[in-house]
């Protein structure tokens, strides 16, 4: 599709008002998205189909969006046709990791993310989705050997390195998880944060979005066992430790082979080939940590 033919679509859309401005938002990484302003209001365009390789379902993102904003954490679905979802525009600043590493964000942060596990659910209609993360991995392993990935020579290490993060990660409680805790799905208006971006939202361990959200934003030591101790209100026992670190690992080794996938899949122009280097060097060096823990 081209970008007239796109523009086209989103402004035969039936909720303006009157003629639209459209302005690409930089920044997203699965989903192409606009700034749509009709003149009598905002409203933000996502612009995605279904992307199987990675799991995302737009049926699942469009209940997990309607059921977070029931829960006062998501801004509004305005309108959702197809592969075009509109959603309310918050006039807010979008966090840094430097943001969700500082004192003033990260118990804010905190509590929007238990939010998330236990009060989405409450509003959630329609079929569920599993977000299984060691699943992830062995199907990512199967689409980057299939496709002929330049990275195919580690493949099979790094989903036998899977399977075993999934036994030591074990026993497993669930919760709904957002499971893409990056920086810029925290939004600030000044008066409350807000959590956007459900794409792969779905049931999980709550210690994938813990993992998550301390990797993706280099909490310290400190953080992540003050983090862990507010989350589930107890001392940090030796156990639960293992089971975080091991599910942390998991969580860098599935942002590892996403990008590894999206190198060879997305139409994004994005450096996903950097993307991938970072994360590897990350997750291996969190993994040597924690085979020596």
């Amino acid at each position: 599709m081209t970008q007239a033919d796109l523009m086209r679509r989103i402004s035969a859309l039936p909720i303006w008002s009157g003629e639209i401005t459209a302005t690409p938002l930089t920044g997203g990484i699965t989903n192409v998205n606009y700034l749509v302003d009709d003149g009598a209001r905002k409203c933000v365009v996502r612009v995605g189909d279904d992307i199987p390789l990675h799991q995302v379902m737009r049926f699942n993102e469009l209940a997990a969006s309607r059921a977070a904003h029931a829960a006062g954490l998501s801004p509004e679905v305005v309108y959702a046709q197809g592969d075009l979802t509109v959603l309310e525009y918050i006039e807010s600043h979008t966090l840094t990791e430097e943001d969700v590493r500082a004192e003033a964000y990260l118990p804010r942060i905190l509590e929007v993310v238990k939010a998330c596990h236990t009060d989405v659910p409450k509003h959630l209609r329609g079929p569920a989705m599993v977000f299984w993360v060691f699943h992830v991995i062995r199907d990512y392993g199967a689409t980057l050997l299939e496709r002929g990935s330049a990275h195919r020579a580690v493949i099979p290490e790094l989903v036998d390195i899977g399977n075993a993060l999934e036994q030591a990660a074990g026993p497993f409680d669930m919760v709904f998880g957002h499971n893409d805790l990056l920086c810029g799905n925290f939004l600030d208006d000044g008066a409350r944060l807000w959590l956007i971006d459900y794409d792969y939202a779905g049931f999980n361990s709550p210690l994938f979005d813990l993992g998550g959200l301390a990797s993706n934003n280099g909490l310290s030591e400190a953080q992540e066992t003050w983090m862990l101790e507010t989350y589930f209100e107890a001392p940090v026992t030796e156990g639960l430790l293992r089971r975080y670190s091991a599910m942390k690992c998991a969580s860098l080794l599935r942002e590892t082979m996403w990008s590894m996938v999206s190198e060879i899949t997305s139409d994004i122009d994005f450096d996903y080939g950097a993307y991938t280097a970072e994360n590897l060097a990350q997750f291996r060096a969190t993994y040597d940590t924690f085979k020596r823990s």
